[in-house]
């Protein structure tokens, strides 16, 4: 009897014991299934993230891209009228002193380009580049704005340039006013004599080849970023599926 009932403990702790295990075992799986959806959950939310900041990057992209070509366009133009200009001081005969004037005039046309990158930014501001999983886009990103910080420099450079080669002679071999009310509208003749030694005033020309040299250089760079966008923006859209 005695054998008979310690059997019957032995075995009932051995019964406690596996259901123990059990419960042990029951519970660390739920939790690790927790854990496991929690993960999950938290990386939906990451990528959910991620792709947001992608959507708004790509909308800054192609807002740029219009922003760009609208800037190549501006400054073509100022090429061509550069090279016009340069064109009748080599002894170019000038039959339209109403596009002469213009051509003259449109050299002081020219703006900063500023890019839309708002996205980016507050990326970098904020420390969340990071959040950008794929290193294709996040290198692009980086070499889109070392390009740009270029484009700054180079502005600077042709500021100071333009106002010391091209403004500076002009504003004091000539009277800027009749050639103003030409370009307003106002009923104006002009003929050589309005322009003094504009003609044979070798910094004149000087400061027009500088132009078309400089802006050649800009529009050169606002091509490559233009490039790298586009390249961006095809990355872009097959990170976020479309």
């Amino acid at each position: 009897m005695g054998d008979l009932s310690t059997d019957k403990t032995g075995s009932k702790v051995k019964s406690y014991l596996l259901y123990a295990i059990g419960e042990i075992i029951l519970v660390i799986v739920g939790i690790l299934v927790a854990i496991q959806i929690d993960g999950l959950n938290e990386a939906r939310k990451e990528r959910d993230r991620e792709i947001h900041y992608l959507s708004n990057i790509k909308q800054d992209l192609v807002n740029n891209i219009a922003h760009m070509e609208a800037f190549l366009t501006q400054r073509k133009a100022c090429i061509i009228s550069a090279q016009n200009v340069v064109a009748h001081l080599e002894g170019k005969p000038i039959d339209d002193w109403y596009a002469f004037n213009e051509d003259c005039i449109r050299i002081y046309d020219w703006r900063r380009f500023y890019q839309i990158n708002y996205t980016f930014e507050e990326l970098m501001y904020s420390g969340n580049l990071t959040i950008i999983s794929n290193d294709s886009i996040k290198s692009l990103l980086l070499n889109l704005e070392s390009l740009y910080k270029q484009t700054k420099a180079e502005e600077d450079h042709f500021r100071f340039d333009s106002e010391e080669i091209i403004y500076k002679p002009i504003y004091s071999i000539m009277d800027l006013h009749p050639t103003l009310k030409m370009h307003i509208g106002q009923d104006v003749e002009l003929s050589r004599e309005n322009y003094g030694t504009f003609f044979v005033d070798t910094r004149v020309k000087n400061g027009f080849l500088m132009a078309i040299l400089e802006l050649s250089k800009m529009n050169g760079q606002l091509e490559e970023m233009t490039q790298i966008t586009e390249d961006l923006l095809s990355i872009i859209n097959r990170e976020i599926g479309e």
